[in-house]
């Protein structure tokens, strides 16, 4: 018998707040075997101790999933108004749901009050889709074979998703996976990341709290080489929806096997600057899409190509931007950068920064660590075999580079193994079409950076950067399946 969870409280201290258990499964909060502890990467401080769920955990919690999955009709009138609700709780908890995640992730109090924003709209955005869950009528009266018989085909859920989700989105990108999977009418097991499963435990509760039903879902914290693989590859799990690393993603794809996978596994993106571009406008969006999250995110801005007439100023103008930006303590307003996840994270940074530097790199802004901090920094002539150039840096790093050609701009943006995003400034839209088609990304952002998404867009791309789209509607359609119904009529009228 399923039973009922005990509700946590609606408003609550982020600096003392506990989920009722350190996992949720067969429908209600658990406390596993075994448990580890949570830290705020600022100053170490204990958060709390979590479930470290094992194997056998993890085969629990899928088959009780698996069970409601397959076993129980939950209309999709209800998952509508189910995410509808859990959207507004999210604003609700605005204030609680901020404090759990500036204290367990890298995000400063302004950053994670954005993410809240953002989730609410993730949500309201899955359950809108509850009503486009249709299929259509199948021609076949357009061929002779089809003589006497009609059919369609609906969407159906394709059963139990596995999702597995990084620390720098803590809120959102849960949203993101649990929420259209829920609304296809899926059961989901959630593997939050190790660094930040109190957000994904205190979303559980306004999932409950909105009446999606407990068993429907699950919570199983632990750690990527146990409990993801567990959850990856259980065989009743259909589709295994994961961001994070391409390191990473290559084990969860052997892992899981031969079934459905989504995966966002990050980008070195590009910003190009042509000579036409307001370069002053483009400086800013630099800026703001390079440092954001202590360079903590998929889509940040790592290199930028500039025309070489403009290429003085536009460095000038970025480093200074970089040495405006506050350094500091997450929980002060005023903040613009805050720590990395921790503090060995913080060191590769700093190693990557003096690969290139040593190559000849020049620094003209930050390329200093404290700790886990690591200052916005700016570097210019690093050399193409740099890992600055080849990888995914994952850190408040920029480098800039001067251009003769446009062809030469479009031939080093695609020189990576990555291809999630880019930018291109231009006020001549001619040739931003152009570059936008010769650019092998996902996304092409016009007088935008590379960090610019709306949650509803298709996003993903090709290369190491993923396999499929998510967006709230691309991620439906991968977490369902046509089902054809075709009928031969036993009589045909004739005149």
């Amino acid at each position: 018998m399923m039973a009922t969870p005990n509700p946590a409280p609606t408003l609550g201290d982020p600096l003392t707040w506990q989920p009722p258990g350190g996992a949720l499964w067969s429908g209600r909060w658990v406390d596993g075997t075994a448990s580890f502890p949570v830290h705020d990467p600022e100053d170490g401080s204990l958060l709390g101790y979590v479930t470290d769920a094992t194997e056998a955990e993890v085969d629990e919690a899928v088959r009780a999933v698996a069970a409601a999955a397959h076993g129980t009709h939950w209309p999709a009138w209800e998952r509508r108004e189910a995410l509808t609700a859990a959207a507004a709780l999210v604003l609700e908890r605005r204030e609680l749901l901020t404090g759990i995640i500036s204290r367990e992730s890298s995000k400063t109090v302004r950053e994670a009050g954005s993410e809240i924003s953002r989730a609410a709209e993730t949500l309201r955005l899955s359950a809108a889709q509850a009503g486009q869950l249709t299929g259509e009528t199948l021609p076949f009266a357009d061929t002779p074979r089809g003589e006497g018989r009609l059919g369609w085909y609906t969407r159906e859920p394709v059963g139990v998703v596995a999702a597995i989700t990084p620390f720098n989105d803590p809120l959102n990108l849960v949203a993101h996976k649990l929420g259209p999977a829920l609304v296809s009418g899926n059961g989901v097991v959630l593997k939050p990341a190790e660094r930040t499963p109190l957000t994904a435990l205190a979303f559980a509760q306004i999932l409950l709290d909105a009446s999606v039903p407990a068993d429907r879902f699950a919570v199983v914290p632990g750690s990527g080489s146990r409990t993801g693989r567990a959850v990856a590859g259980h065989p009743l799990v259909d589709l295994v929806s994961f961001t994070g690393g391409a390191r990473t993603g290559d084990a969860v794809a052997r892992a899981a096997g031969a079934k459905k996978t989504l995966m966002e596994l990050g980008g070195n993106n590009a910003v190009l600057v042509l000579a036409d571009a307001d370069w002053r406008m483009a400086a800013r969006a630099v800026v703001e899409g390079a440092f954001g999250v202590a360079g903590q995110n998929c889509l940040s801005v790592q290199r930028v190509f500039v025309a070489a007439p403009l290429a003085g100023r536009f460095i000038e103008r970025v480093a200074a931007g970089a040495r405006s930006l506050r350094v500091g303590s997450k929980s002060d307003p005023r903040t613009d950068v805050g720590p990395l996840i921790d503090e060995g994270e913080a060191i590769r940074v700093g190693e990557w920064v003096e690969e290139a530097l040593q190559g000849g790199a020049v620094a003209c802004a930050g390329c200093r660590r404290e700790g886990a901090y690591y200052w916005p920094s700016v570097l210019t002539d690093v050399p193409e075999h740099a890992r600055l150039m080849t990888e995914e840096i994952f850190g408040p790093v920029v480098t800039i580079h001067s251009f003769a050609t446009v062809d030469e701009a479009v031939t080093r943006t695609n020189a990576t193994p990555y291809g999630l995003q880019a930018g291109v400034f231009t006020r001549d839209l001619d040739q931003a079409v152009t570059i936008a088609e010769r650019l092998r990304v996902g996304a092409v952002m016009v007088n935008d950076s590379s960090d610019f998404r709306i949650d509803a867009m298709p996003f993903g791309g090709p290369k190491r950067s993923g396999v499929g789209r998510e967006g709230i509607r691309s991620a439906v359609e991968a977490m369902t399946e046509p089902k054809v119904v075709a009928i031969r009529q036993q009589s045909v009228p004739t005149d």
